[in-house]
């Protein structure tokens, strides 16, 4: 007796949330935060992993300026996802605030929070300068510093806290007293630094591939193949990591990818040096009059992200998956909203976690 069936198709891998909490022509501040609200409440109800917001400055179309105080709102909101950073900006900060602020969220929400932590300034010069100068003990050799100042963090937040040479004596930092638990820690990158860095100490690691879309692979087997246990056996057994990317998910193919065209403006705005502004609704978006070269690197951009209906975006899940084996895939949603949408919802986004893990 014969058989003709055919073999299983792979399982759709885990699915995350990343949010940038953008900020559409039509909205205010508070609706956008309201409408990320309400996204987080969706992706908690279907059941997707993790709810991770950016750390970006100064720009007109992204309200997530401050991960900690989102993330205290969002976890506020939501039963059971984790919720965390991707990422906070270390070199902006001194290590024991970001140390201070996450172990009280721990504490608030235990087992639900990660802290993901970057390299990169998260914004232009000026406001950088300005964040860095006044941030409390921040240093002007903040970036050459970064791995102690990794190793500072994860110190403070551990029970024990860390011992503070000072004027030849120790004196003990602890993020908060009597920690029972820690956030889960991962170092975010789209580079090899980040990656090399994070195999060195024995963390998770998540390289950029929404905003890159480039190196993913080989910065993926350098994590993998430098990966080394903590030597006090603290951390990872194995290496830990996923999978970033940006996606449009609608009814057809072609709604996805109207509803694209705004965030790939705003992408083209930022890889070409032009003013940014609020992220332009749908019809505001394809109503501009951009040079054949802008649509060209609109498309290349597109050809990296997942983009159609709901089967031929799992399908394309599934295929990145696979390719760089990871079991988990962190969506940020990027659909725009049409003219006449309430500002305070950001339905289209909703709709792409919906289809997806339908």
């Amino acid at each position: 007796m014969t058989t003709d069936a055919q073999p299983l198709a792979p399982r759709l891998p885990r699915l995350s949330v990343l949010d940038l909490v953008p900020v559409r022509s039509d909205q205010s501040s508070a609706d956008a935060v309201s409408a990320a609200l309400s996204l987080a409440r969706t992706a908690d109800d279907l059941g997707y992993e993790r709810y991770w917001v950016a750390e970006h400055h100064n720009m007109p179309a992204v309200a997530a300026t401050n991960p900690p105080v989102l993330i205290a709102m969002l976890a506020g909101a939501t039963e059971r996802i984790r919720v965390g950073s991707g990422g906070v900006m270390l070199p902006n900060h001194a290590p024991l605030v970001v140390a201070e602020q996450f172990a009280l969220l721990e504490a608030a929400y235990p087992g639900r929070i990660d802290l993901g932590i970057g390299r990169a300034p998260g914004t232009d010069p000026v406001t950088s300068w300005a964040l860095r100068h006044g941030a409390g003990g921040v240093s002007d050799d903040n970036v050459t510093r970064f791995p102690e100042y990794v190793d500072d963090v994860l110190s403070m937040m551990e029970p024990s806290g860390v011992g503070l040479q000072l004027r030849g004596s120790v004196h003990t930092l602890t993020a908060t007293p009597r920690a029972t638990s820690v956030p889960r820690i991962w170092l975010l990158g789209s580079s090899d630094y980040s990656a090399r860095l994070a195999a060195e100490k024995g963390m998770a690691y998540v390289f950029a591939h929404h905003f890159s879309g480039q190196g993913t692979a080989e910065a993926l087997e350098l994590y993998r193949s430098r990966f080394r246990p903590a030597a006090d056996g603290s951390g990872l057994r194995e290496p830990q990591t996923f999978l970033t990317v940006n996606a449009s998910v609608a009814e057809t193919a072609e709604e996805a990818r109207r509803l694209a065209v705004p965030q790939l403006q705003m992408m083209l705005a930022l890889r070409s040096g032009a003013p940014l502004t609020a992220q332009h609704l749908v019809e505001e978006a394809e109503k501009r009059d951009l040079a054949t070269e802008q649509h060209d690197l609109m498309d290349a951009m597109a050809r990296r992200w997942v983009i159609g209906d709901p089967e031929g975006a799992r399908t394309q899940l599934r295929e990145l998956a696979a390719t760089y084996d990871v079991d988990e895939v962190m969506v940020n949603p990027v659909s725009g909203a049409w003219v006449g949408t309430d500002p305070a919802t950001a339905p289209a986004r909703e709709q792409t976690l919906r289809l997806l893990a339908s």
